[in-house]
């Protein structure tokens, strides 16, 4: 609630809101119209969003079709209405994937309006991701300032995962953008209690739910709480508020779940990953609570191990998302958003009477973005089930939210205390800096010395702007962007407007300042340690992200920056701790170089240089491929010589397949006259080949080849009425995939039909027996 002024004491100025909007205490709704942005502003915006475009698209092509597992589906959805509702893995609609279709609507859309190409699959990705840096930057400016909002949208931007995300076709890219929009609409709900915003920000969830399933759900309890206690408007208000924004969530994502469900089975494509053909059994199990718990049936992998461990996808616990193979990725301003949200809260719980509603608004803005990483760090941390070091770019707009807001408040307060955290954040942020880079010892070996001693001097020189007798001189840095200062009142020029200086608890102190040239310096030197501590904490994640974006990236796990000490990842990718999940666990882990067998796009797949990198090649190396002891050559978890380089070993089920120009011509030839060209198992291996010819491939099994799709009698009968041209040996089945009918399929397929060789390559032709 908010705290009225004692009878007979004169009512307080209206505060002003970022904008310069004042907003009266006595009615919460009550908003005037906005004073003009400074003239920095807009130039400053147009630049950071156009330098995160630069990134982003900067040599695109090199990583070809990124996951060709996603853009198989997209290239389907291109081609049939029906398997771009459905998210089918090819236009004939056998299969869908593993996730709802929303993140391939808008690549599907692109390559029906430009064609097939590495561009057309991954330009909306990168869109995505200046969207997100846009919207971020409105949210946080509009309490704190465009300078803050330029801090956390530049923080985003330069993100390794987030970089690494905005430039590949997995669902994240999207669902970061919904989540950051439907941040931003619960905070424009908190503002004045409007309805409609939080209706927006239901369907944004109930988009999300549609992107990545429940993990869009991840954040929505601390939100709902946040408003619950903190919306200005009465609490019987607030709970129907809330009930419309379900309504929205249930509506935006229920349509599609509805429509699914009730289609007949024999006339929709199977719902991979699940192993009853319902999607509600793929979003509770496989893709919802089997990823908190490791009971994933179909899964590659997961399954909690006794004392707390992760299976095959690392220690959990709260050291987790520092650890060698994620660090990298998230961590970097992790420690200092921590340390920022503290100290805000902290602050802004001890408000002041005259600006009581200012201050409530801030705070709850920082309980939004708190609560959204706090949420997702924990589930991060202790989830036991399949997790990837990209999942962590989910992170990354929550972490550059509150270190863009808190050290914009902790600026214009201006104490004494104020500029000690800022300094401890600042000497905390580089001494994390200097263990992430020399994780990477032969790597930059001079970046880490460098931004430790920068971070060294940018602490003392906060520090050192505090004065003797306590008045610092943080406050008055230029803040003519409409922030509100200490009292509520916008900050120009620096000074308070009453020419008094702040004390240390960001009140104004009794009696002017004094000793005028020193403050002066003072300020300068502040300014000037600002800008140093700014560079120190963005150099590691710049040049971790400069590498990201000049290295190829492809297949169905990749990590950004160089490789790292103590992983298998690196550049290409890898599994957490270098290992293969469940029961794979003892063989070597994916190599660097990430994108092994991965089919490039004609005339596409060239070297991109940016300053300073290294050349990005379209085809990366031949690693990636996994032995798997025990299995029968040629056959699913087998290590034979079957198929293309990828195939019938772990790279099929990790990376597509790279299709010679001879094994394309066979696949074409008479395509037209069968519903499916071939079928392979695995999506991964009919991935490539569909990419290559364009025409449909039966993933036999899904992404994992282990959901039973098709049956043995149901392949019999497609290959009884020709609809099958030819079968694509050595495709992995993955575990538990060899019990099933895509083994069963398998040994069929080999002692009834005749063999045909091309190249290394090998395949059935299933209209003559053998």
């Amino acid at each position: 609630m908010t705290p009225q002024p004692r009878p007979g004491t004169p009512a307080p100025p209206p505060p002003a809101t970022p904008e310069g909007a004042t907003v009266s205490l006595t009615g919460p709704r009550t908003l005037v119209a906005p004073e003009p942005a400074a003239r920095w502003e807009r130039p400053a915006l147009l630049a950071l969003l156009l330098v995160t475009a630069v990134l982003y698209l900067w040599s695109l092509s090199a990583s070809g079709y990124a996951n060709q597992f996603y853009s198989a589906a997209v290239q389907a959805g291109s081609e049939s209405w029906k398997a771009f509702f459905f998210g089918s893995s090819d236009a004939a609609n056998s299969i869908t994937i593993d996730k709802p279709p929303a993140a391939l609507w808008p690549m599907a859309l692109s390559v029906r309006l430009f064609g097939l190409s590495s561009w057309a699959v991954l330009v909306p990705e990168a869109l995505m991701g200046v969207a997100a840096v846009g919207v971020l930057h409105g949210a946080v400016r509009r309490r704190f300032g465009a300078g803050a909002g330029l801090l956390a949208g530049g923080a985003l931007a330069v993100t390794p995962v987030a970089a690494l995300m905005f430039r590949f076709n997995n669902p994240d890219a999207l669902l970061c953008l919904l989540m950051v929009c439907a941040i931003a609409c619960v905070l424009r709900a908190l503002e004045a209690g409007r309805t409609k915003w939080l209706v927006l920000a239901g369907v944004c969830f109930g988009l999300g739910f549609l992107t990545k399933t429940l993990q869009a759900w991840l954040i929505l309890p601390p939100l709902a709480v946040v408003y619950a206690c903190c919306a200005p408007v009465a609490l019987r208000r607030r709970f129907g508020q809330l009930l419309l924004a379900g309504l929205a969530i249930v509506v935006s994502a229920g349509w599609w779940v509805a429509l699914v469900e009730l289609w007949p089975a024999a006339s929709r494509p199977y719902i991979g990953g699940s192993q009853h053909n319902s999607f509600l059994e793929l979003t509770f199990g496989y893709n919802g609570f089997g990823r908190i718990t490791g009971n994933e049936t179909g899964s590659v992998g997961g399954g909690g191990r006794p004392g707390g461990g992760g299976g095959g996808w690392g220690e959990t616990g709260i050291t987790r998302l520092f650890s060698s193979d994620m660090g990298g990725q998230i961590s970097w301003l992790l420690p200092a958003a921590l340390i920022l949200l503290v100290a805000a809260v902290t602050v802004l719980w001890r408000a002041r009477r005259a600006v009581a509603a200012e201050q409530a608004g801030q705070r709850a803005e920082f309980l939004v973005w708190g609560g959204a990483l706090l949420m997702t760090f924990t589930t991060f941390s202790f989830m036991s089930g399949i997790f990837h070091q990209y999942y962590n770019i989910a992170l990354a707009p929550y972490i550059a939210a509150l270190v863009g807001m808190g050290a914009a408040l902790l600026w214009r307060r201006g104490g004494r205390l104020d500029a000690y955290v800022l300094a401890g954040t600042v000497a905390v942020t580089a001494g994390w800096s200097f263990v992430l880079l020399n994780r990477s010892p032969d790597w930059l070996p001079w970046l880490r010395w460098t931004v430790a001693a920068l971070g060294l001097l940018a602490a003392l020189g906060l520090l050192s702007a505090v004065r003797r007798d306590g008045a610092p001189a943080l406050e008055g840095a230029p803040a003519s962007d409409g922030a509100r200062g200490p009292e509520g009142a916008p900050v120009s020029g620096g000074a308070p407007a009453s020419g008094d200086a702040p004390a240390s608890d960001g009140a104004p102190a009794s009696g002017p300042v004094s000793g005028g040239a020193p403050v002066r310096a003072g300020r300068r030197i502040a300014v000037l340690a600002a800008g140093l501590a700014v560079v120190t904490a963005l150099a590691g994640p710049v040049a971790y992200t400069l590498n990201t974006v000049n290295t190829a990236k492809g297949g169905s796990i990749v990590t950004a920056g160089p490789s790292v000490r103590g992983t298998m990842g690196g550049p290409g990718g890898g599994f957490p701790g270098g290992r293969m999940p469940g029961r794979m666990g003892g063989a070597p882990g994916v190599g660097q170089g990430g994108a092994a067998g991965q089919a490039l796009p004609p005339g596409q797949g060239g070297q991109g240089r940016m300053p300073g990198g290294k050349q990005g090649n379209g085809q990366a190396g031949k690693q990636g491929q996994f032995p798997v002891p025990g299995a029968r050559p040629g056959f699913p978890g087998g290590t034979g010589g079957f198929g293309e380089r990828g195939a019938g070993r772990m790279g099929g089920l990790l990376n597509g397949s790279k299709v010679s120009d001879r094994a394309k011509a066979l696949l074409e030839k008479d395509a037209d006259d069968y519903t499916w060209a071939a079928a392979a198992i695995g999506s991964q291996n009919a991935a490539g080949y569909q990419l290559a010819t364009e025409k449909p491939v039966m993933a036999i099994g899904g992404f994992n080849g282990s959901d039973p799709s098709p049956t043995l009698a149901r392949f019999k009968e497609y290959v009884a009425d020709g609809k099958i041209h030819y079968f694509i040996a050595g495709g992995q089945g993955g575990p538990g995939g060899g019990r099933g009918g895509s083994s069963q399929i398998t040994f069929w397929v080999a002692k009834t039909f005749q063999k045909v060789t091309v190249g290394s390559a090998t395949f059935y032709d299933l209209t003559r027996k053998a």
